[in-house]
């Protein structure tokens, strides 16, 4: 009768525990504890048997014996309940003996499509994407994730901290907003449409309508022909256009501030994750700014690269890249003062050279990561500059129209999520910071 009553009493006490993170378990003052998770690695000494349970904040060792784990393989999901004791030995200085162990997610495969829990993965990075959430399984992998949240959490607070509204434009959309060439069609009821790539259009018509600063992150798709380690068809872009500014200069001040602030952000958000990929995030940016005709001369000068008319290519990238590093100290350099034949037909000229614009574009350690730039808010200016373009202004009704009825000077930028992830991680190819990629072969998974 007793055993009966400490069995019942046992059952009990398992129902009023609350399933804990493993990143918590340091935290908490209760032995007795709940965890979740993936059998990650079983290492069997014969005498007893440690098993590594990882959930999405961390491993832990269990301590348990044999006949526990005897229905126990790798990547069952398992609750487990136990006693938190201390052990210098194991990861985190934490372990747990196994009270009990339940499988509550069975695994049906006869072999890993590649080791989960390897020291090194030796999956190819085409293999991995095949098998997308077994690679995520991976903490370091799943650690560019985490890390990439955090990039959108301080954008959005950093905006919001400065009065900016978060929206939402459409991204089936009836025209093309920087050219046609590379947009995806789409059948929208037997009607020919687009596949947005920006909310370049909308965003400057609601700075019009009256919210004066906002931002969106969302998806953008470019029918770009690259298949390159910094291309991908679909891919997530922060977008920010603020009204009444003075000038393109005010737009840099504001992406360097939030590129400063970002830094702050991961180095408390994420520090595990940045030592995982043995990252050191300096504490204070000063961003050079340099024309784009300059930087040309420094190609040229110190390289003997020469450049593309009105552009700076790949190989321009890295090498500005390398005497800004030298020079300033600096992984970012803004370039400036594109011609006006190499923007859209919305950027703003210089009021010194109207061959030259309002326009800037950021790089990060060799990979052009942000175009910005001050718009023309006048609408005969505009209308006329759709003409220069060869376009008809009969075409962007529902974009002029806005403009028609006091614009006031703004401008914006458009930073790429993958790119500028895979930048601060040190990633050689930006799939590897898109968690579902999409590119010129990829459709699945």
């Amino acid at each position: 009768m007793a055993q009966l009553e400490k069995i019942f009493l046992n059952d009990d006490e398992n129902k009023k525990l609350e399933r804990v993170f493993i990143n918590e378990l340091d935290k908490l003052d209760n032995k007795r504890v709940m965890l979740r998770g993936w059998v990650h690695k079983i290492t069997d000494l014969s005498h007893i048997v440690f098993v590594k349970l990882r959930d999405k904040s961390g491993i832990v060792q269990l301590v348990c014996d044999k006949d526990q784990i005897k229905n126990i393989r790798l990547e069952n999901a398992i609750e487990v309940i136990g006693t938190k004791c201390e052990n210098e030995k194991a990861p985190g200085g934490i372990e747990i003996k196994v009270e009990e162990i339940k499988v509550v997610g069975k695994t049906y495969y006869e072999k890993l499509p590649f080791e989960v829990n390897s020291y090194k993965n030796k999956a190819t990075l085409e293999t991995q994407l095949d098998h997308r959430t077994i690679a995520l399984r991976r903490p370091e992998i799943r650690a560019i994730f985490k890390v990439q949240s955090e990039i959108e959490s301080a954008f959005v607070t950093y905006l919001k901290e400065r009065n900016f509204e978060e929206i939402h434009t459409a991204k089936i959309i009836d025209s093309s907003t920087e050219g046609g060439s590379e947009m995806f069609t789409v059948n929208y009821f037997d009607r020919r449409s687009f596949l947005a790539q920006s909310p370049q259009f909308y965003k400057q018509m609601m700075v019009g309508a009256g919210f004066e600063r906002v931002f969106e992150i969302g998806h953008a798709y470019r029918a770009e022909l690259h298949n390159t380690w910094r291309h991908l068809n679909e891919y997530v872009s922060l977008d920010v256009e603020m009204g009444f500014i003075k000038d393109e200069y005010e737009l840099m001040d504001l992406e360097e501030g939030f590129i400063n602030y970002l830094y702050e952000h991961l180095n408390k958000t994420c520090k595990k994750e940045l030592e995982m990929y043995k990252i050191e995030l300096p504490q204070k940016v000063n961003i050079p700014r340099i024309t784009l005709n300059k930087a040309h001369e420094i190609l040229l000068e110190k390289y003997n690269k020469k450049s593309p008319l009105g552009n700076i290519d790949a190989e321009g990238e890295v090498l500005i890249s390398k005497y800004v590093k030298e020079k300033y100290d600096c992984d970012f350099v803004f370039l400036t003062k594109y011609p006006v034949s190499k923007r859209p037909m919305y950027t703003m000229m210089d009021d010194e050279d109207k061959n030259l614009t309002k326009s800037f574009d950021l790089i990060f350690d060799g990979l052009e990561i942000t175009t910005g730039g001050q718009r023309i808010h006048d609408y005969e200016m505009l209308k006329e500059n759709i003409i220069k373009f060869n376009l008809n202004p009969d075409d962007f009704d529902f974009y002029l129209e806005t403009f028609k009825y006091g614009m006031p000077p703004h401008g914006g930028f458009a930073i790429g999520l993958e790119r500028l992830t895979m930048k601060i991680l040190k990633l050689s190819n930006i799939r590897e910071a898109a968690l579902v990629p999409r590119d010129m072969k990829r459709l699945t998974p």
